[in-house]
């Protein structure tokens, strides 16, 4: 776990821990935590399919920056191959993409209630708006997350607290029921009203949300689950990297489309990958996984396609491994792309 320097704060004060992703909802809970009277310990969590400033969705801006600006300690801690697995078999199932947003947020949960408990936090508050997200944002999913994590009637959503029930602190008159809010739905006209009067002038725009959403992604990491025993974090990183095609059962090409695509395939191929590379033209850096041998025609003719090789001519392609050392060439023709459009991913 690591942490932005501690500000100064005020002796005395109850903790809360926020949940902060760096949008605009989990900004305002901040904000509104803040204005409650509490210390708020903002807590952000890393997952091996959203870094903090990957500018889109529940991840976007500058996470760091945002607990900054606001005056509060900062803990951001990551989660591994144990979030991987998850994903790989959610109990609650998934959205339209691979986001199993009910067990996301049950993972999530549990480690802000353990570092609630560790830092003597009297509950976690988070941004959620009832209804802005409509798998894991509605009352029944609420309900559950709050169950499977331990934390019954310990998480505060002060934008739509008073659409749901009371939570303890309210209960106990630690809370004001009546300094929160009834905020529903998608739209985020309240949302935006209300940084203008808190003083918050920049948060990231509105956006797709999860990169476990996006049909793309989602397909290549079905596909990455379906052919592989164990998936590392390197492994999904390389998914959010150039185009990817399936070429047996046991074998992947993935080929770069630009220069920082190419360099970002050579610095995620791990030691018994291979990489290839059109030999006297631009073009693109190829990685291949699995069957190299039986594979590497068809890998070869993939990576002529993409390359600025004259149509039709027969080039050569250099096979080498991630430290430059070459294992052999070969001659090769671009391959049909009718054959290359059955094999993308």
């Amino acid at each position: 776990m690591t942490s932005a320097a501690a500000p100064n704060t005020t002796d005395g004060k109850r903790k809360a821990v926020v949940m902060l992703s760096g949008g605009l909802d989990s900004t305002l809970a901040l904000a509104i935590t803040k204005k409650l009277g509490f210390e708020p310990i903002a807590l952000s969590l890393k997952t091996p399919f959203c870094n903090f400033d990957c500018g889109g969705g529940a991840c976007a801006g500058d996470v760091s920056d945002v607990a900054r600006r606001q005056g509060v300690q900062w803990v951001a801690e990551e989660l591994g191959e144990e979030y991987i697995e998850m994903v790989r078999n959610p109990r609650h199932g998934r959205g339209k993409g691979m986001n199993p947003c009910i067990d996301c947020r049950v993972m999530m949960y549990k480690v802000g209630k353990k570092y609630m408990d560790e830092i003597g936090a009297d509950f976690i508050v988070t941004g959620e708006v009832l209804g802005q997200r409509p798998m894991s944002q509605n009352l029944r999913a609420m309900e559950i997350i709050e169950r499977e994590s331990g934390l019954e009637g310990k998480i505060l959503r002060p934008l739509s607290a008073k659409l749901l029930k009371p939570t303890e602190a309210e209960q106990n008159g630690v809370v004001d029921r009546n300094r929160l809010l009834d905020i529903s739905g998608r739209s985020r006209k309240v949302q935006m009203a209300l940084a203008k009067e808190l003083g918050i002038g920049r948060y990231p725009n509105a956006a797709g949300g999860c990169i476990l959403t996006e049909r793309a992604y989602s397909n290549r990491l079905r596909d990455l689950f379906e052919h592989s025993e164990k998936v590392t974090k390197k492994d999904v990183d390389l998914l959010k990297v150039g185009r990817h095609f399936r070429l047996s059962q046991n074998s992947k090409l993935v080929v770069g489309r630009n220069m920082v695509e190419n360099n970002e395939i050579i610095l995620l191929a791990n030691d018994e990958d291979r990489l290839l590379s059109v030999r006297d033209y631009v073009g693109p850096v190829c990685l291949i996984q699995g069957d190299f041998d039986e594979q590497k025609d068809r890998a070869a003719g993939i990576c002529v396609r993409y390359s600025d090789a004259p149509k039709g001519e027969r080039v050569t392609v250099r096979f080498y491994t991630k430290q430059g050392k070459t294992l052999g060439e070969l001659e090769s023709i671009p391959l049909d792309d009718d054959v290359i459009r059955a094999l993308r991913i």
